[in-house]
C-alpha cells in the first residue's frame, strides 16, 4: 500500500490563512495521488510538549477533525484519526529515540525557538523530532507533505530510518518530501507585514473559518489599508490592500489583474464590502458541513474508523520492530 502521512497540531481555530495556504492544497493532493492512502492524524501528543488547557485541547481536537473534512477531504482514500488513540505512536517514539543522537536533537531550530519561550523546557519538547519520525515511519510513508518549517524534521526522519535500515536491513521506508504547490500567503488584517496567525493576541488580525458573518464583515471593513484611496496591487507600498486583493483572488478564482481592473474607479469601502460577501459565501458550505459532522455524530464514526485502520497498520510495524530489537518473548 502506497501511503502519504501528515499530522496537524490542535492548537487553535483554523483561520482563513491556513485554509488558503495549506488545507486546500492537501485536498488537491488527494486528487493528485488517488493510488495512495492518506493517514492524516490530529497530533495531540505533539501539542502537549508545552502546557495546554485540557478542556480547550479536547474541544479543539474534535473541531479540527471536523473542519478538515468540511473543507473537502474525501473519505475514500483517507484514514483520519487522533494520534493519542493509537498507542503505537508513543511506543514507536521511544524506539526511535534509541536510534536518535543528542547532537541531532540539539541542532533542531524549532526546539531552540520554542524553548526560548518557555520558563521550563520539558524533555518531550527536546525529543519531539523522534515522535514525529515515529509518526511517519509507522506507516511506511512514501511521501510526507512538508512546508519550509518542517523540512529539518523530515531530514532527521530520513537519517534515522537509514540508520535503522543499515543495522536491520530494509525494514523502514525512507520517506520523500512532498512539497505542495504554494497556496496563497495571507497576511494579518491588522499588520500586513506578518502572516495571519492563530497565535496573534489581536483577534481582529484574522478570520476564523467558523466566525459569524457579522464578525467577518467587521474585520474586513476594519482591515488595514492606506490613505491613498486608489485600488491597485502594490505589495511593497500598499501591503494591506495587496493582502485583501490576494484573498479575493484566492476565493473567487479571479486574477489579480482583473480584480484591479474592476475596482480601479471604486473606493475602498465598496471593495471591502464585496470582499466580505465573497468570504462569507465561500465559508458558508464549510460551516454547514462542519455543523452536520458535529451534530449528527458522524465525525466520531469517521475518527473511530480511522483509528481502527491506523492501528492495524501501526501495530504490525511495532511488533516487527520489537522482534528485530529482541524485545519480549519469542513465541512459536
Amino acid at each position: 500500500m502506497k501511503t502519504i502521512v501528515s499530522g496537524i497540531q490542535p492548537t487553535g481555530s483554523i483561520n482563513l490563512g491556513t485554509y488558503l495556504g495549506s488545507i486546500r492544497n492537501f485536498v488537491k493532493l488527494q486528487e493528485q495521488y488517488p493510488d495512495h492512502h492518506f493517514f492524516l492524524f490530529i497530533a495531540d501528543l505533539h501539542a502537549v510538549t508545552i502546557p495546554r488547557d485540557p478542556q480547550a485541547l479536547r474541544k479543539t481536537i474534535k473541531e479540527l477533525a471536523a473542519i478538515y473534512l468540511a473543507c473537502g477531504l474525501k473519505k475514500d482514500n483517507l484514514s483520519l484519526f487522533i494520534q493519542s488513540e493509537v498507542p503505537a505512536h508513543s511506543q514507536m517514539s521511544y524506539l526511535i529515540q534509541c536510534f536518535t543522537y543528542m547532537g541531532e536533537l540539539e541542532r533542531m531550530t524549532q526546539f531552540k525557538d520554542k524553548a526560548q519561550k518557555q520558563e521550563a523546557v520539558a524533555a518531550s519538547l527536546f525529543t519531539y523530532p523522534a515522535l514525529m519520525a515515529g509518526d511517519i515511519l509507522l506507516y511506511d510513508a512514501q511521501y510526507v507533505p512538508v512546508g519550509e518549517d518542517q523540512k529539518q524534521h523530515l531530514e532527521i526522519t530520513r537519517d534515522i530510518a537509514t540508520r535503522i535500515n543499515n543495522r536491520f536491513g530494509d525494514f523502514l521506508t525512507v520517506p520523500k518530501p512532498l512539497i505542495p504547490k504554494v497556496g496563497a500567503r495571507i497576511m494579518s488584517l491588522t499588520d500586513p507585514e506578518v502572516k495571519m496567525s492563530k497565535s496573534d493576541p489581536n483577534v481582529k488580525s484574522r478570520i476564523n473559518l467558523l466566525d459569524e458573518e457579522a464578525i467577518i464583515k467587521k474585520r474586513i471593513m476594519s482591515a488595514v489599508t492606506d490613505s491613498e484611496g486608489k485600488i491597485y496591487y502594490d505589495k511593497a507600498n500598499k501591503p494591506g490592500l495587496a493582502n485583501l486583493i490576494t484573498i479575493m483572488s484566492a476565493l473567487s478564482d479571479q486574477s489579480i489583474e482583473s480584480i484591479c481592473a474592476t475596482y480601479q474607479n471604486k473606493d475602498y469601502r465598496t471593495f471591502k464590502e464585496d470582499l466580505a460577501e465573497i468570504v462569507i459565501e465561500a465559508l458558508k458550505p464549510i460551516k454547514a458541513q462542519y455543523q452536520t459532522l458535529i451534530n449528527d455524530g458522524s465525525i466520531d464514526t469517521i475518527l473511530d474508523e480511522g483509528q481502527s485502520a491506523a492501528m492495524r497498520v501501526a501495530n504490525k510495524k511495532i511488533m516487527k520492530f520489537n522482534r528485530k530489537l529482541g524485545l519480549g518473548r519469542k513465541r512459536k
